[in-house]
């Protein structure tokens, strides 16, 4: 272990002791005997004389250890259902109250971006933060076109404190997959650099940005979520320029419900919003916490999402997507057979896993919450359960997935804030069963092949001479030639074989036109299917006269 691994260790531990969060260090076996060195320092003991309360203190260890442990508890925070109240409350705080770096500071770094002059750039700019987080703060302006702006600028070092973080991860996951039993399937490695993509990704705001404009693309014209116009002349790499919104944040449910907003039409396109981005789009806003999310209730009966702070996207590899609609889909079907051979198919569990077994498993599960609504489900109690059932089918962890589940709990915390009483079920299945036919159809075959047409047609111009060169092959196999064929024969035979040459030619050339008019053509469609059963046909034909 690198010695500023092992230093960064010790003060983890004592910033835990500081803020009087013993029962942390006492859980943590690593090194633990030498937390009686910060148990013996003079100041540790004063600090603990000033104790806040404890959900306050975790909050302020977690700010003083960085990012990394910040966004952590951002992600926790959302888990109402898990935690206690007094915690719950102050780790909210971590969601846009985190503590700002000076403006004075934040107007330098924008100047260095620009190179030039701030005043030559902002017709205003403030230098009081509308809302600092653990990697970036925003601030408000407005451009000389008079458009009101924010602009998200990174905090100083950020890059060299969460690489030495990453470090600390990499190490412990080392450890981990090395000496614990559960290392193996848990993948800890993978875990950590799976982790470590999206927390240096958020690093870079162009691609924020980028983000950004495809989130928007993808729902141009929809009245589920708004996502605010990027003004890309003004963006750099640690530095971004955005329209600002006026909406209520998610979190102030008080001044929802004083505005008139339709609370349920609310939480239910939450949920809709999920589902659209995770299998129609292929890509979701991965940090859905509350200090990123606010309410357009410019109609409040029927509310709009809009999002910020576009850092952390994901996508799906289309067979993961394809393996998760399923699961879900089985899921809302009771089909919990079909949950097993899934897992199974996909490679998630080892091959020798017995289908009944798995299947009485996940049954045992989520047979109690199907029907109920969420007030009445923990998904996060759920997720502990499935837990305990992977390792006893020493089901491997999925880094991949990882970046999706954290978004389905946060989604969930959101809804149980909003909303109790909303069925997930009932408002997710009719997305899944619209987007797995539209999946199935005709017209998304068309479209694929529309996608592949150059490829088809290098394709097609390839097959009739690996056919006719397929064809003589297998005729020198079947008729070996004779020891001294007569002229006459052997002009026959070239004969034959130029028929069955042009018959395979054609026949390709009917079955390039068949799919060029099935993937470019919409309707009608049976023109492309009659070249097709023509031009399969022909192929055949020419192989018939072969044997």
């Amino acid at each position: 272990m690198k010695p500023r691994v092992l230093v960064r260790l010790l003060e983890i531990q004592g910033v835990l002791l500081r803020h009087a969060l013993d029962e942390y260090v006492r859980a943590t076996h690593l090194y633990r005997p030498l937390r009686f060195v910060f148990f013996l320092s003079p100041l540790v003991w004063f600090e603990r004389r000033r104790r806040a309360s404890r959900g306050a203190r975790l909050r302020l260890a977690l700010e003083e250890l960085g990012p990394i442990f910040v966004k952590f508890g951002q992600a926790v925070s959302t888990r109402r259902d898990l935690l206690p109240p007094d915690i719950a409350d102050e780790l909210a705080k971590l969601q846009d109250r985190v503590p700002p770096f000076p403006g004075a500071i934040a107007r330098q770094l924008i100047e260095q971006a620009y190179g030039r002059a701030l005043t030559e750039v902002f017709a205003s700019f403030e230098e009081s933060p509308l809302a600092a987080a653990s990697i970036a703060q925003v601030h408000a302006a407005r451009l000389p076109g008079g458009a009101e702006v924010v602009v998200k600028v990174l905090r100083p070092g950020m890059r060299a404190m969460i690489e030495r973080d990453l470090e600390v991860l990499h190490a412990l996951a080392d450890l981990a997959q090395r000496y614990s039993r559960e290392g193996r399937r848990l993948r800890p490695r993978e875990l950590v650099a799976e982790y470590q993509k999206t927390v240096l990704d958020e690093l870079d705001l162009m691609r924020e940005a980028a983000n950004a404009s495809q989130l928007k693309r993808n729902f141009a014209g929809s009245e589920l979520l708004y996502v605010p116009e990027v003004y890309w002349d003004y963006c750099r790499n640690d530095v971004m320029v955005m329209e600002r919104i006026n909406g209520v944040p998610i979190s102030d449910l008080a001044r929802l419900k004083a505005a008139g907003t339709n609370i349920r039409e609310l939480a239910e396109n939450g949920v809709r919003i999920f589902f659209t981005q995770v299998f129609r789009h292929n890509f979701f806003h991965a940090d859905m916490h509350p200090g990123n999310i606010f309410v357009l209730v410019d109609d409040p009966r029927r509310p709009r999402y809009a999002a910020v702070d576009f850092g952390i996207v994901g996508t799906l590899d289309p067979r993961d997507q394809h393996y998760l609609a399923e699961n879900f889909m089985a899921v809302f079907e009771r089909d919990y057979r079909r949950v097993a051979q899934l897992h199974l198919e996909s490679g998630w569990v080892p091959p020798g896993t017995r289908i009944d077994e798995m299947e009485s498993a996940v049954r045992t599960v989520c047979e109690p919450i199907l029907d109920r609504p969420l007030k009445d489900i923990s998904f996060g109690r759920i997720l502990l359960r499935l837990f305990e059932i992977s390792r006893r089918f020493n089901m491997q962890i999925q880094p991949q997935l990882m970046l999706l589940q954290k978004t389905l709990l946060n989604v969930e915390g959101l809804g149980r804030d909003l909303y109790p009483d909303l069925d997930v079920w009932s408002t997710a299945t009719p997305i899944l069963r619209e987007w797995m036919r539209e999946r199935t159809s005709v017209r998304a075959l068309a479209r694929g092949l529309r996608t592949r047409v150059p490829e088809l047609i290098e394709a097609a111009r390839a097959l009739p001479a690996l056919l006719a060169g397929l064809l003589e092959r297998e005729q020198v196999r079947l008729h070996p030639p004779l020891p001294a064929p007569d002229a006459s024969e052997l002009r026959h035979e070239l004969e034959r074989a130029a028929r069955r040459r042009d018959a395979v030619t054609v026949g390709a050339a009917l079955l390039l036109g068949a799919l060029v008019w099935l993937a470019v053509a919409r309707d009608p469609a049976w023109p492309g299917w009659a070249l097709l059963a023509a031009g399969a046909a022909a192929v055949a034909y020419g192989l018939w006269r072969s044997s």
